[in-house]
């Protein structure tokens, strides 16, 4: 009867600590998804009452090329994202492990970018790849004096200088694999080594497995950010030229500035799906709902 009891007041408290965060959930998450959800089926401008249409905002999204041009760039960067992005995260990582000379500076100085915007990061690499006094075309004109590309706004170079705003700005997953580096208790790599393990096999078949969700995490955090992607285009490309750089928080951005705000949260309804799909697909490749130790 006193286990009883006790068990009953543990739960009344996990719930009594629960209840804040399923509060505001409710309230700041799930009430703005319904609503979202409900208007995407809607015409609305924003100031009206919305007027159900059913799926017709759907069907001019899936119809509308600059969609489908957007897919297939957030494919191509969602690739980027979970190889070259979460790769170069996860080598620093390793190498910040081995506790190198001068390995608090190089790991401070790779955190610098991580206090600066996405929009002043954007402004930065602007003028990286302006044309006449960037910084790029500066070092290639010492090579080829006759030189010149306007790498946001020239075909097909564009894609490739918006990828470079981010791809290497992994800061995130080092920290992440790094945290789950320091964690690996010392016995493991010590019977390692006993056992005559070389520092590549130990990388390989110990430390990387052992960090698989935290990587995993990465890769997540990695692709929904391409997903969200916004500041790095808006500020550069805006989608340009034609439709080389376009994406859906820039289709959807537009369409509020329409006042088009039923096919505005299509769009968003689409990037939420895509970011659960995500999320899940992960989750399944990394077992990340399986016990590491």
């Amino acid at each position: 009867m006193k286990t009883m009891s006790k068990k009953k007041t543990d739960t009344i408290w996990i719930y009594a600590f629960l209840l804040p965060t399923i509060v505001i959930f409710i309230i700041f998450y799930l009430w703005a998804i319904v609503t979202l959800l409900y208007t995407s089926f809607t015409k609305w401008d924003g100031a009206n009452l919305p007027v159900f249409t059913g799926i017709k905002n759907y069907l001019k999204l899936f119809k509308a090329d600059t969609f489908r041009i957007s897919l297939v760039n957030l494919l191509k960067w969602s690739l980027l994202a979970g190889t070259a992005h979460v790769g170069f995260g996860v080598m620093i990582a390793l190498l910040l492990y081995k506790k190198p000379h001068g390995w608090k500076f190089v790991r401070t100085v790779f955190m610098v970018p991580n206090v600066i915007s996405a929009a002043a990061w954007a402004m930065i690499y602007k003028f990286v790849f302006n044309n006449d006094f960037g910084i790029l075309n500066g070092i290639i004109r010492w090579f080829d004096p006759k030189f010149k590309v306007n790498w946001f706004y020239q075909s097909p170079y564009a894609f490739w200088a918006v990828t470079f705003t981010w791809v290497f700005y992994a800061v995130i997953v080092t920290l992440l694999v790094l945290g789950d580096l320091m964690a690996i208790p010392s016995d493991i790599e010590e019977a390692a080594r006993i056992d005559g393990a070389s520092g590549w096999y130990m990388t390989w078949k110990i430390n990387l497995p052992l960090c698989r969700n935290s990587i995993g995490t990465g890769v997540i955090l990695s692709i929904t950010s391409r997903i969200s992607m916004y500041e790095s285009i808006a500020l550069t490309t805006r989608g340009g030229p034609g439709n080389d750089t376009m994406n859906i928080p820039l289709i959807m951005v537009n369409a509020i500035n329409d006042n088009n705000h039923g096919y505005a949260n299509a769009a968003s309804v689409i990037m939420l799906l895509l970011g659960i799909l995500t999320m899940l697909l992960v989750y399944r490749v990394f077992r990340m709902n399986d016990s590491v130790y």
